[in-house]
């Protein structure tokens, strides 16, 4: 097996700068002690998590300028945690959380690199009943709709992880399931709203996805 060769950039949000190590491509593989395989994740999944997706950098500027103080904040399938790296920026309390195994070791070289303070890792699943990280006011994610038995796992993941007054953030491609995750979360209790991205000057192609909000408020 080659070893992996990697790419290192990095991605402005005004004068803030986020310094990143990522996978060179998608064609990068690594799992001689079959880790990855027995959580199920196939050598052609297993790159996936490595690289910058544009639903991340969507959900990255859009959280930029985004109120955060007093917030303990989730991000959820966060591959190279783009937006959290920018949030920890912004000194926000964040915490990250991706079902692959490698994707904590690549946040760890990341924060060193931006010379940010920890930001605190786990390697849990949607389906995992009780992944010790307690609730958050604020939980956020890219692209995490991608098959449709996500709907149940992840909103009741979400719903799980929620303070009683919460908001939810994410940035959606449009690969068809977020409708019926829509009906979903409104059917937890969270009031739904969804729109375009703003200014994408910063992807080099159109953008076709939404930007999906849920909140909700607490009962009097």
């Amino acid at each position: 097996m080659s070893p992996l060769r990697y790419r290192y950039r990095t991605i402005e949000f005004g004068n803030t700068d986020v310094h990143l190590c990522t996978l060179r491509d998608r064609q990068q593989f690594s799992d001689d002690d079959n880790t990855a395989a027995n959580l199920g994740i196939s050598s052609a999944n297993w790159p996936l998590f490595g690289v910058i997706w544009d639903s991340s950098k969507v959900l990255a500027n859009f959280m930029f300028e985004y109120e955060i103080d007093n917030k303990r904040i989730l991000e959820v399938g966060c591959g190279m945690a783009l937006t959290s790296l920018m949030l920890n920026q912004r000194n926000a309390d964040i915490t990250t959380t991706d079902y692959h195994p490698e994707a904590g070791r690549f946040l760890l070289k990341n924060v060193m690199l931006n010379k940010g303070k920890d930001i605190p890792f786990i390697r849990t699943g949607w389906a995992d009943t009780d992944s010790g990280m307690g609730k958050f006011d604020l939980i956020i994610g890219s692209d995490l709709l991608y098959e449709s038995e996500h709907v149940d796992l992840l909103s009741e993941f979400i719903d799980q992880h929620t303070q009683p007054e919460c908001e939810i953030i994410i940035v959606d491609p449009g690969r068809g399931n977020h409708a019926r995750f829509s009906k979903k979360m409104v059917k937890l209790g969270y009031s739904h709203s969804q729109s375009k991205p703003e200014n994408m000057s910063y992807l080099t192609k159109p953008f076709k996805g939404q930007i999906l909000q849920y909140q909700r408020k607490k009962r009097n």
